[in-house]
Protein backbone atom coordinates (compact mmCIF):
# COMPACT_ATOMS: atom_id res chain seq x y z
CA UNK A 1 0.00 0.00 0.00
CA UNK A 2 1.18 2.94 -0.61
CA UNK A 3 0.00 7.30 0.31
CA UNK A 4 -0.41 7.30 -3.42
CA UNK A 5 -0.94 5.79 -6.35
CA UNK A 6 2.40 5.42 -8.36
CA UNK A 7 2.42 5.40 -11.77
CA UNK A 8 4.03 2.22 -13.49
CA UNK A 9 5.20 2.35 -17.07
CA UNK A 10 6.09 -1.08 -18.48
CA UNK A 11 6.65 -2.90 -14.92
CA UNK A 12 3.70 -2.56 -11.80
CA UNK A 13 3.18 -4.75 -9.15
CA UNK A 14 0.95 -8.04 -9.52
CA UNK A 15 -0.15 -9.22 -5.92
CA UNK A 16 -0.56 -6.16 -4.42
CA UNK A 17 -1.83 -5.73 -0.40
CA UNK A 18 -4.79 -4.65 1.51
CA UNK A 19 -7.87 -5.15 0.81
CA UNK A 20 -10.34 -2.52 0.60
CA UNK A 21 -11.19 -0.72 -3.12
CA UNK A 22 -8.73 1.73 -1.86
CA UNK A 23 -5.31 0.13 -1.71
CA UNK A 24 -1.88 0.18 -3.49
CA UNK A 25 0.83 -1.69 -4.86
CA UNK A 26 1.63 -5.07 -5.26
CA UNK A 27 4.51 -7.65 -4.46
CA UNK A 28 4.85 -10.97 -5.60
CA UNK A 29 4.72 -10.19 -9.24
CA UNK A 30 4.69 -7.54 -11.74
CA UNK A 31 2.33 -6.25 -14.62
CA UNK A 32 3.91 -6.35 -18.61
CA UNK A 33 2.19 -3.74 -20.29
CA UNK A 34 1.34 -5.02 -23.98
CA UNK A 35 2.91 -1.67 -25.25
CA UNK A 36 4.10 1.99 -23.97
CA UNK A 37 0.75 1.92 -21.58
CA UNK A 38 1.38 3.16 -18.22
CA UNK A 39 -0.30 0.96 -15.59
CA UNK A 40 -1.47 1.94 -12.38
CA UNK A 41 -2.53 -0.82 -9.11
CA UNK A 42 -3.90 0.38 -6.32
CA UNK A 43 -5.85 -2.45 -4.87
CA UNK A 44 -4.75 -6.09 -4.33
CA UNK A 45 -4.95 -8.62 -1.40
CA UNK A 46 -3.26 -11.83 -1.00
CA UNK A 47 -4.28 -15.12 1.00
CA UNK A 48 -2.36 -18.20 1.69
CA UNK A 49 -3.44 -21.67 2.31
CA UNK A 50 -1.02 -23.98 3.06
CA UNK A 51 -1.46 -27.66 3.69
CA UNK A 52 1.75 -30.58 4.16
CA UNK A 53 3.48 -28.97 1.01
CA UNK A 54 0.32 -27.51 -1.04
CA UNK A 55 0.11 -23.70 -1.10
CA UNK A 56 -2.89 -22.17 -2.39
CA UNK A 57 -2.25 -18.71 -3.77
CA UNK A 58 -5.48 -16.63 -4.53
CA UNK A 59 -5.14 -12.42 -4.88
CA UNK A 60 -7.02 -9.64 -5.87
CA UNK A 61 -5.59 -6.75 -8.25
CA UNK A 62 -7.52 -3.83 -9.00
CA UNK A 63 -5.68 -1.61 -11.71
CA UNK A 64 -6.60 1.99 -13.70
CA UNK A 65 -4.99 2.15 -16.92
CA UNK A 66 -5.89 2.50 -20.53
CA UNK A 67 -8.14 -0.16 -22.25
CA UNK A 68 -4.88 -2.49 -23.57
CA UNK A 69 -3.76 -5.81 -22.75
CA UNK A 70 -1.15 -6.78 -20.51
CA UNK A 71 -0.05 -9.96 -18.36
CA UNK A 72 0.65 -10.62 -14.94
CA UNK A 73 3.55 -12.19 -14.36
CA UNK A 74 3.74 -14.28 -10.82
CA UNK A 75 6.49 -16.70 -10.27
CA UNK A 76 5.50 -20.01 -9.60
CA UNK A 77 7.79 -23.52 -8.69
CA UNK A 78 5.93 -25.87 -10.50
CA UNK A 79 4.14 -25.72 -14.07
CA UNK A 80 0.58 -25.22 -13.52
CA UNK A 81 -2.67 -26.71 -15.21
CA UNK A 82 -6.09 -25.31 -16.00
CA UNK A 83 -7.19 -27.29 -13.08
CA UNK A 84 -5.26 -25.75 -10.88
CA UNK A 85 -6.14 -21.96 -11.88
CA UNK A 86 -9.49 -20.34 -10.91
CA UNK A 87 -11.45 -17.28 -10.40
CA UNK A 88 -13.37 -15.90 -7.57
CA UNK A 89 -15.81 -13.98 -6.19
CA UNK A 90 -14.34 -10.46 -4.71
CA UNK A 91 -16.44 -10.30 -1.96
CA UNK A 92 -13.95 -13.20 -0.16
CA UNK A 93 -11.15 -11.24 0.37
CA UNK A 94 -13.05 -7.79 1.88
CA UNK A 95 -14.61 -10.26 3.95
CA UNK A 96 -11.09 -12.03 5.44
CA UNK A 97 -9.99 -8.17 5.83
CA UNK A 98 -12.65 -7.59 7.70
CA UNK A 99 -12.40 -10.06 9.93
CA UNK A 100 -8.46 -9.62 10.64
CA UNK A 101 -8.29 -5.95 10.76
CA UNK A 102 -7.02 -4.10 13.44
CA UNK A 103 -10.77 -2.86 15.45
CA UNK A 104 -12.22 -0.10 17.63
CA UNK A 105 -14.38 -0.62 20.35
CA UNK A 106 -16.33 1.27 22.29
CA UNK A 107 -17.80 0.05 26.04
CA UNK A 108 -19.97 1.48 28.36
CA UNK A 109 -19.91 1.22 31.85
CA UNK A 110 -22.90 -0.21 33.33
CA UNK A 111 -25.14 0.96 36.14
CA UNK A 112 -22.70 0.66 39.65
CA UNK A 113 -25.99 -0.26 41.43
CA UNK A 114 -27.37 -2.68 39.16
CA UNK A 115 -27.33 -6.42 40.12
CA UNK A 116 -23.74 -7.72 39.67
CA UNK A 117 -24.03 -10.19 36.59
CA UNK A 118 -20.79 -11.52 34.50
CA UNK A 119 -20.57 -9.62 31.08
CA UNK A 120 -18.71 -10.11 28.37
CA UNK A 121 -17.98 -7.18 26.35
CA UNK A 122 -18.60 -8.04 22.51
CA UNK A 123 -19.31 -11.56 22.76
CA UNK A 124 -20.21 -12.86 19.32
CA UNK A 125 -23.52 -13.31 20.71
CA UNK A 126 -6.25 -31.24 -18.10
CA UNK A 127 -3.29 -30.71 -19.69
CA UNK A 128 -2.41 -28.62 -22.81
CA UNK A 129 1.10 -28.59 -22.72
CA UNK A 130 3.19 -27.78 -25.73
CA UNK A 131 6.52 -27.00 -26.15
CA UNK A 132 8.46 -24.41 -28.58
CA UNK A 133 5.95 -22.94 -31.04
CA UNK A 134 2.96 -23.55 -29.29
CA UNK A 135 -0.37 -21.47 -29.14
CA UNK A 136 0.23 -17.40 -27.50
CA UNK A 137 3.38 -16.65 -29.73
CA UNK A 138 6.47 -18.84 -30.32
CA UNK A 139 9.52 -18.99 -28.33
CA UNK A 140 12.16 -18.70 -30.29
CA UNK A 141 14.98 -21.30 -29.58
CA UNK A 142 18.06 -18.89 -28.96
CA UNK A 143 16.02 -17.39 -26.34
CA UNK A 144 15.75 -20.97 -24.52
CA UNK A 145 11.79 -20.07 -23.81
CA UNK A 146 9.45 -22.89 -23.33
CA UNK A 147 5.86 -22.45 -23.06
CA UNK A 148 4.78 -25.34 -20.77
CA UNK A 149 1.55 -24.76 -20.46
CA UNK A 150 -1.51 -22.24 -21.69
CA UNK A 151 -5.31 -22.54 -21.19
CA UNK A 152 -8.22 -19.45 -20.89
CA UNK A 153 -9.76 -18.92 -17.26
CA UNK A 154 -12.37 -16.13 -17.04
CA UNK A 155 -10.76 -13.15 -18.68
CA UNK A 156 -7.22 -14.36 -18.40
CA UNK A 157 -5.23 -15.71 -21.34
CA UNK A 158 -2.66 -18.25 -19.62
CA UNK A 159 1.04 -19.01 -20.46
CA UNK A 160 2.95 -21.08 -17.96
CA UNK A 161 7.03 -20.45 -19.28
CA UNK A 162 10.54 -21.99 -18.53
CA UNK A 163 13.45 -20.13 -18.99
CA UNK A 164 16.86 -21.31 -19.36
CA UNK A 165 18.68 -17.95 -18.21
CA UNK A 166 16.96 -14.69 -17.16
CA UNK A 167 18.22 -13.08 -20.20
CA UNK A 168 16.49 -15.47 -22.54
CA UNK A 169 13.29 -14.83 -20.73
CA UNK A 170 14.14 -10.97 -20.88
CA UNK A 171 14.37 -11.01 -24.22
CA UNK A 172 11.26 -13.54 -24.92
CA UNK A 173 8.76 -11.01 -23.21
CA UNK A 174 10.59 -8.04 -25.24
CA UNK A 175 9.87 -10.13 -28.63
CA UNK A 176 6.77 -10.47 -27.84
CA UNK A 177 6.33 -7.27 -27.64
CA UNK A 178 5.95 -6.22 -23.82
CA UNK A 179 7.74 -3.34 -22.89
CA UNK A 180 9.78 -3.78 -19.85
CA UNK A 181 11.88 -1.57 -17.51
CA UNK A 182 15.44 -1.61 -17.56
CA UNK A 183 17.16 -4.22 -14.52
CA UNK A 184 14.52 -6.45 -14.66
CA UNK A 185 17.11 -9.01 -16.13
CA UNK A 186 18.84 -9.58 -12.70
CA UNK A 187 16.31 -9.90 -10.77
CA UNK A 188 14.76 -12.63 -12.94
CA UNK A 189 17.88 -14.61 -12.95
CA UNK A 190 16.94 -15.74 -9.35
CA UNK A 191 14.19 -17.56 -10.37
CA UNK A 192 15.25 -18.66 -13.30
CA UNK A 193 18.51 -20.20 -11.32
CA UNK A 194 15.92 -21.82 -9.05
CA UNK A 195 13.92 -23.52 -11.77
CA UNK A 196 10.89 -21.55 -11.35
CA UNK A 197 8.31 -21.41 -13.44
CA UNK A 198 6.61 -18.39 -14.82
CA UNK A 199 2.66 -17.60 -15.03
CA UNK A 200 1.89 -15.30 -17.37
CA UNK A 201 -2.19 -14.49 -16.96
CA UNK A 202 -2.63 -12.19 -20.03
CA UNK A 203 -6.15 -10.30 -19.57
CA UNK A 204 -8.65 -9.84 -22.31
CA UNK A 205 -9.76 -6.28 -21.67
CA UNK A 206 -12.54 -7.05 -24.31
CA UNK A 207 -14.40 -8.88 -21.27
CA UNK A 208 -13.23 -6.54 -18.39
CA UNK A 209 -15.80 -3.02 -17.65
CA UNK A 210 -14.11 -0.44 -16.70
CA UNK A 211 -15.77 2.29 -14.52
CA UNK A 212 -16.04 5.87 -14.99
CA UNK A 213 -12.66 6.46 -12.95
CA UNK A 214 -10.75 3.97 -15.64
CA UNK A 215 -10.66 1.39 -12.65
CA UNK A 216 -11.21 -2.53 -13.75
CA UNK A 217 -12.52 -5.11 -10.99
CA UNK A 218 -10.25 -8.11 -12.44
CA UNK A 219 -11.48 -11.56 -11.48
CA UNK A 220 -9.47 -12.27 -8.50
CA UNK A 221 -7.19 -15.70 -9.36
CA UNK A 222 -6.38 -18.56 -7.10
CA UNK A 223 -3.87 -21.48 -7.97
CA UNK A 224 -2.37 -24.27 -6.35
CA UNK A 225 1.20 -25.96 -6.08
CA UNK A 226 3.38 -28.49 -4.36
CA UNK A 227 6.65 -27.25 -2.86
CA UNK A 228 8.53 -27.77 0.53
CA UNK A 229 8.67 -24.38 0.88
CA UNK A 230 6.61 -21.87 1.96
CA UNK A 231 7.10 -18.50 0.38
CA UNK A 232 5.34 -15.86 -1.47
CA UNK A 233 7.83 -13.79 -4.39
CA UNK A 234 8.25 -10.20 -3.72
CA UNK A 235 11.36 -9.66 -5.36
CA UNK A 236 9.94 -8.54 -8.69
CA UNK A 237 7.65 -5.89 -7.41
CA UNK A 238 10.44 -3.22 -6.31
CA UNK A 239 11.29 -2.87 -9.92
CA UNK A 240 9.17 -0.02 -10.25
CA UNK A 241 8.84 0.89 -6.23
CA UNK A 242 8.17 4.78 -6.25
CA UNK A 243 8.14 4.65 -2.30
CA UNK A 244 7.15 2.67 0.79
CA UNK A 245 4.94 0.11 0.11
CA UNK A 246 2.92 -2.04 2.78
CA UNK A 247 2.30 -5.30 1.98
CA UNK A 248 -0.95 -7.41 3.80
CA UNK A 249 -1.02 -11.37 3.70
CA UNK A 250 -3.25 -13.61 5.20
CA UNK A 251 -2.83 -16.94 5.80
CA UNK A 252 -5.15 -19.22 6.20
CA UNK A 253 -3.55 -23.08 8.38
CA UNK A 254 -4.02 -25.64 10.76
CA UNK A 255 -1.29 -23.33 13.06
CA UNK A 256 0.04 -19.61 13.66
CA UNK A 257 2.87 -18.27 10.97
CA UNK A 258 5.03 -16.16 10.69
CA UNK A 259 8.26 -14.93 8.54
CA UNK A 260 11.79 -16.92 9.09
CA UNK A 261 13.93 -14.55 7.42
CA UNK A 262 12.66 -11.34 8.98
CA UNK A 263 12.27 -9.88 12.56
CA UNK A 264 8.98 -10.65 13.84
CA UNK A 265 7.39 -8.12 15.97
CA UNK A 266 3.81 -7.73 17.44
CA UNK A 267 1.14 -4.77 16.99
CA UNK A 268 0.51 -3.47 20.38
CA UNK A 269 -3.13 -3.62 21.59
CA UNK A 270 -6.01 -3.56 24.40
CA UNK A 271 -4.71 0.40 24.05
CA UNK A 272 -7.28 2.81 25.78
CA UNK A 273 -8.03 5.78 23.38
CA UNK A 274 -9.55 8.90 22.75
CA UNK A 275 -12.67 9.77 21.29
CA UNK A 276 -11.10 11.17 18.35
CA UNK A 277 -9.61 7.91 17.48
CA UNK A 278 -12.88 7.04 16.21
CA UNK A 279 -13.00 9.55 13.06
CA UNK A 280 -9.98 8.90 12.13
CA UNK A 281 -9.00 5.26 13.17
CA UNK A 282 -6.91 4.88 10.25
CA UNK A 283 -4.93 7.90 11.15
CA UNK A 284 -4.29 6.66 14.32
CA UNK A 285 -3.41 3.05 13.40
CA UNK A 286 -0.66 3.92 10.53
CA UNK A 287 0.83 6.30 13.20
CA UNK A 288 0.63 3.30 15.64
CA UNK A 289 1.97 0.79 13.29
CA UNK A 290 4.99 3.49 11.96
CA UNK A 291 5.96 3.71 15.53
CA UNK A 292 6.65 -0.10 15.74
CA UNK A 293 8.07 -0.36 12.72
CA UNK A 294 10.65 2.36 14.10
CA UNK A 295 11.50 0.75 16.68
CA UNK A 296 12.17 -2.58 15.19
CA UNK A 297 13.51 -1.44 11.24
CA UNK A 298 12.38 -4.00 9.17
CA UNK A 299 10.26 -6.46 10.74
CA UNK A 300 7.29 -8.11 9.80
CA UNK A 301 3.99 -7.08 12.09
CA UNK A 302 1.64 -9.80 13.66
CA UNK A 303 -2.24 -8.07 13.71
CA UNK A 304 -4.21 -10.73 13.95
CA UNK A 305 -3.75 -14.75 14.76
CA UNK A 306 -7.15 -16.42 15.63
CA UNK A 307 -9.37 -19.39 15.37
CA UNK A 308 -11.16 -18.91 11.59
CA UNK A 309 -14.28 -20.42 12.87
CA UNK A 310 -14.89 -17.30 15.64
CA UNK A 311 -13.85 -13.61 16.72
CA UNK A 312 -14.11 -11.69 20.03
CA UNK A 313 -15.15 -9.05 19.17
CA UNK A 314 -16.34 -9.46 15.39
CA UNK A 315 -16.61 -6.86 12.94
CA UNK A 316 -17.50 -9.17 10.23
CA UNK A 317 -18.97 -12.94 10.90
CA UNK A 318 -16.65 -15.84 10.88
CA UNK A 319 -15.36 -17.54 7.99
CA UNK A 320 -17.91 -20.39 7.30
CA UNK A 321 -16.93 -23.42 5.16
CA UNK A 322 -17.49 -22.45 1.46
CA UNK A 323 -15.82 -19.54 2.15
CA UNK A 324 -12.43 -21.87 2.76
CA UNK A 325 -13.62 -23.87 -0.47
CA UNK A 326 -13.82 -20.65 -2.34
CA UNK A 327 -10.05 -19.96 -0.89
CA UNK A 328 -8.69 -23.32 -1.68
CA UNK A 329 -9.81 -26.23 1.10
CA UNK A 330 -11.12 -28.22 -1.69
CA UNK A 331 -7.54 -28.84 -3.25
CA UNK A 332 -5.82 -29.52 0.46
CA UNK A 333 -5.12 -32.98 1.40
CA UNK A 334 -6.08 -33.26 4.63
CA UNK A 335 -9.60 -31.10 3.98
CA UNK A 336 -10.19 -32.38 0.13
CA UNK A 337 -12.29 -35.18 1.15
CA UNK A 338 -13.75 -33.58 4.07
CA UNK A 339 -15.23 -30.78 2.89
CA UNK A 340 -18.33 -32.85 1.38
CA UNK A 341 -19.60 -35.53 2.36
CA UNK A 342 -21.08 -38.38 -0.49
CA UNK A 343 -24.81 -36.98 -0.06
CA UNK A 344 -24.04 -33.59 -0.51
CA UNK A 345 -23.53 -32.29 3.06
CA UNK A 346 -20.94 -30.37 4.49
CA UNK A 347 -18.64 -31.16 7.21
CA UNK A 348 -18.81 -28.20 9.38
CA UNK A 349 -15.75 -28.65 11.80
CA UNK A 350 -13.36 -27.62 9.19
CA UNK A 351 -13.44 -23.64 9.89
CA UNK A 352 -12.23 -24.49 13.74
CA UNK A 353 -9.25 -26.62 12.77
CA UNK A 354 -7.78 -23.11 10.64
CA UNK A 355 -6.03 -20.28 12.16
CA UNK A 356 -6.27 -17.05 10.32
CA UNK A 357 -2.66 -14.82 10.38
CA UNK A 358 -2.55 -11.51 9.59
CA UNK A 359 0.96 -10.25 8.73
CA UNK A 360 1.73 -6.34 7.50
CA UNK A 361 5.23 -5.53 6.48
CA UNK A 362 6.39 -2.36 5.01
CA UNK A 363 9.22 -1.96 2.82
CA UNK A 364 10.94 0.31 0.26
CA UNK A 365 12.37 -0.42 -2.47
CA UNK A 366 16.22 -1.15 -0.93
CA UNK A 367 14.39 -2.65 2.18
CA UNK A 368 13.17 -6.38 1.20
CA UNK A 369 16.06 -8.00 -0.49
CA UNK A 370 14.37 -11.43 -0.14
CA UNK A 371 11.56 -12.85 -0.59
CA UNK A 372 9.05 -13.77 2.42
CA UNK A 373 9.71 -16.97 3.61
CA UNK A 374 7.32 -18.54 5.94
CA UNK A 375 7.03 -21.25 9.20
CA UNK A 376 4.70 -22.62 11.73
CA UNK A 377 4.75 -20.92 15.13
CA UNK A 378 3.69 -21.27 18.67
CA UNK A 379 -0.32 -20.17 19.73
CA UNK A 380 -0.27 -16.42 20.91
CA UNK A 381 -3.12 -14.79 22.69
CA UNK A 382 -3.15 -10.92 23.18
CA UNK A 383 -6.16 -8.17 22.87
CA UNK A 384 -9.22 -9.86 24.57
CA UNK A 385 -11.34 -8.23 27.40
CA UNK A 386 -9.77 -10.77 29.71
CA UNK A 387 -6.71 -10.19 31.87
CA UNK A 388 -5.26 -10.87 35.17
CA UNK A 389 -5.78 -8.70 38.20
CA UNK A 390 -7.96 -6.58 36.83
CA UNK A 391 -5.09 -5.64 33.97
CA UNK A 392 -6.11 -6.34 30.48
CA UNK A 393 -3.26 -8.40 28.21
CA UNK A 394 -1.56 -5.35 26.32
CA UNK A 395 0.68 -7.62 23.84
CA UNK A 396 1.45 -11.08 22.68
CA UNK A 397 1.94 -13.88 24.82
CA UNK A 398 2.53 -17.51 24.90
CA UNK A 399 -1.24 -19.15 24.30
CA UNK A 400 -2.78 -22.77 24.30
CA UNK A 401 -5.08 -21.56 21.18
CA UNK A 402 -4.72 -18.82 19.08
CA UNK A 403 -6.64 -15.47 20.43
CA UNK A 404 -4.89 -12.45 19.38
CA UNK A 405 -5.39 -9.60 18.18
CA UNK A 406 -5.03 -5.44 17.24
CA UNK A 407 -7.93 -3.80 19.66
CA UNK A 408 -8.10 -0.34 20.53
CA UNK A 409 -11.00 1.11 23.15
CA UNK A 410 -12.78 3.64 24.07
CA UNK A 411 -14.96 3.81 27.30
CA UNK A 412 -17.35 5.84 28.26
CA UNK A 413 -17.68 5.76 32.50
CA UNK A 414 -20.85 5.89 33.92
CA UNK A 415 -22.03 9.34 34.23
CA UNK A 416 -25.62 8.58 36.07
CA UNK A 417 -26.72 8.63 39.85
CA UNK A 418 -25.01 6.33 41.82
CA UNK A 419 -27.58 5.68 44.82
CA UNK A 420 -26.46 2.59 46.49
CA UNK A 421 -23.82 2.12 49.33
CA UNK A 422 -21.25 -0.02 47.68
CA UNK A 423 -20.94 0.64 43.99
CA UNK A 424 -19.85 -1.97 41.80
CA UNK A 425 -17.42 0.03 39.29
CA UNK A 426 -15.61 -1.40 35.88
CA UNK A 427 -18.57 -3.62 34.27
CA UNK A 428 -18.54 -2.56 30.94
CA UNK A 429 -21.15 -3.64 28.13
CA UNK A 430 -23.15 -1.86 25.32
CA UNK A 431 -24.45 1.31 25.10
CA UNK A 432 -26.70 3.24 27.52
CA UNK A 433 -30.43 3.21 26.56
CA UNK A 434 -30.35 6.88 26.60
CA UNK A 435 -26.55 7.38 24.79
CA UNK A 436 -26.84 9.96 22.16
CA UNK A 437 -23.06 10.34 21.48
CA UNK A 438 -21.17 8.94 18.01
CA UNK A 439 -20.30 5.92 18.74
CA UNK A 440 -22.20 2.31 18.48
CA UNK A 441 -21.78 -1.01 19.61
CA UNK A 442 -20.46 -2.44 16.31
CA UNK A 443 -16.78 -2.90 16.44
CA UNK A 444 -15.08 -0.49 13.65
CA UNK A 445 -12.28 -2.21 11.42
CA UNK A 446 -9.75 -0.33 10.14
CA UNK A 447 -9.63 -0.87 6.70
CA UNK A 448 -8.35 1.46 3.51
CA UNK A 449 -5.04 1.74 5.45
CA UNK A 450 -3.25 3.03 1.90
CA UNK A 451 -4.38 6.36 2.25
CA UNK A 452 -4.70 6.95 5.36
CA UNK A 453 -2.98 10.05 6.48
CA UNK A 454 0.44 9.40 7.90
CA UNK A 455 2.59 11.31 10.05
CA UNK A 456 -0.08 11.75 12.94
CA UNK A 457 0.87 12.48 16.44
CA UNK A 458 0.14 9.07 18.33
CA UNK A 459 0.11 10.90 21.88
CA UNK A 460 -2.86 12.62 20.25
CA UNK A 461 -5.02 9.53 20.16
CA UNK A 462 -4.00 7.52 23.33
CA UNK A 463 -5.30 7.78 26.69
CA UNK A 464 -2.37 6.88 28.45
CA UNK A 465 1.61 7.18 27.60
CA UNK A 466 3.21 4.16 25.66
CA UNK A 467 7.40 4.50 27.36
CA UNK A 468 7.64 1.61 24.67
CA UNK A 469 7.40 3.59 21.81
CA UNK A 470 8.07 6.92 23.69
CA UNK A 471 4.53 7.70 23.37
CA UNK A 472 3.42 10.22 25.54
CA UNK A 473 -0.40 10.95 25.53
CA UNK A 474 -1.20 14.51 24.74
CA UNK A 475 -4.65 16.91 24.43
CA UNK A 476 -7.55 15.69 22.20
CA UNK A 477 -6.24 17.11 18.51
CA UNK A 478 -8.02 20.06 17.94
CA UNK A 479 -10.58 20.86 15.66
CA UNK A 480 -10.03 24.00 12.80
CA UNK A 481 -12.73 26.07 15.47
CA UNK A 482 -10.66 25.08 18.21
CA UNK A 483 -7.62 25.36 16.24
CA UNK A 484 -8.52 29.60 15.52
CA UNK A 485 -9.67 29.80 18.27
CA UNK A 486 -6.43 29.42 19.66
CA UNK A 487 -4.61 31.14 17.54
CA UNK A 488 -7.35 34.25 18.32
CA UNK A 489 -6.70 34.30 22.09
CA UNK A 490 -3.04 34.30 21.04
CA UNK A 491 -3.16 36.77 18.94
CA UNK A 492 -4.97 38.50 21.58
CA UNK A 493 -2.63 37.97 24.23
CA UNK A 494 0.26 39.27 22.12
CA UNK A 495 -1.38 42.37 21.45
CA UNK A 496 -2.00 43.04 24.98
CA UNK A 497 1.14 42.00 26.08
CA UNK A 498 2.50 44.48 23.93
CA UNK A 499 0.53 47.11 24.95
CA UNK A 500 1.70 46.20 28.39
CA UNK A 501 5.16 46.69 27.28
CA UNK A 502 4.84 49.73 26.03
CA UNK A 503 3.45 50.70 29.10
CA UNK A 504 5.98 49.63 31.27
CA UNK A 505 8.58 51.06 29.27
CA UNK A 506 6.51 54.49 29.60
CA UNK A 507 6.50 54.10 33.40
CA UNK A 508 10.26 52.70 33.50
CA UNK A 509 11.52 56.05 31.42
CA UNK A 510 9.46 58.15 33.57
CA UNK A 511 11.54 56.91 36.72
CA UNK A 512 8.68 55.60 38.26
CA UNK A 513 9.27 51.62 38.03
CA UNK A 514 11.85 49.07 38.36
CA UNK A 515 12.02 48.45 34.54
CA UNK A 516 11.72 44.53 34.87
CA UNK A 517 8.40 44.72 33.23
CA UNK A 518 10.19 45.28 29.50
CA UNK A 519 11.68 41.73 30.31
CA UNK A 520 8.66 39.96 31.63
CA UNK A 521 6.81 41.28 28.43
CA UNK A 522 9.99 40.12 25.77
CA UNK A 523 9.37 36.52 27.36
CA UNK A 524 5.39 36.75 26.81
CA UNK A 525 5.69 37.64 23.35
CA UNK A 526 8.15 35.17 22.66
CA UNK A 527 6.03 32.68 24.58
CA UNK A 528 2.92 33.68 22.36
CA UNK A 529 4.85 33.13 19.03
CA UNK A 530 6.58 30.31 19.95
CA UNK A 531 2.85 28.84 20.79
CA UNK A 532 1.35 30.24 17.73
CA UNK A 533 4.02 28.17 15.80
CA UNK A 534 3.28 24.68 17.53
CA UNK A 535 -0.34 25.35 16.73
CA UNK A 536 0.64 26.22 13.13
CA UNK A 537 2.47 23.11 12.80
CA UNK A 538 -0.29 20.99 14.44
CA UNK A 539 -2.50 22.73 11.41
CA UNK A 540 0.26 21.51 8.71
CA UNK A 541 -0.04 18.07 9.79
CA UNK A 542 -3.55 17.79 9.81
Amino acid sequence: MLQRLSTVSALALACAVVVSPATAEAFCGFYVSGGDAKLYNNATLVVLMRDGTRTVLSMQNNYQGPPENFAMVVPVPVVLQKDDVKTLPREIFDRVDRLAAPRLVEYWEQDPCAPDVFMVPGAPTKKMASTGKGGGGGAPADYGVTIEAQFTVGEYEVVILSAKDSNGLDGWLRDNKYTIPEGAEPVLRPYVQQGMKFFVAKVDVSKVSFGKDGQAMLSPLRFHYDSESFNLPVRLGLLNSSGVQDLLVHVLASERYEVANYPNAFVPTNLEVKESARAEFGKFYVALLDAVMRQQPGAVVTEYAWQANNCDPCPETPLQLEELVTLGADVLPSYAGRVKSADGSASWQVPGEFVLTRLHARYGKEALGEDLVFRAAKAIVGGREVGQAGKLEKGAQPGGTNTFQGRYIIRHPWTGPVTCKEPIRGRWGGPWPDWKGGGGAKPQAAQGLAFAERGANLGMYVAQDMPELQVVAADEVPTPKQEETKVEAKTEAKVEAKSESKTAETVTNSGAGCGCAAGETDATGGLAGLLGLVWLGRRRRR
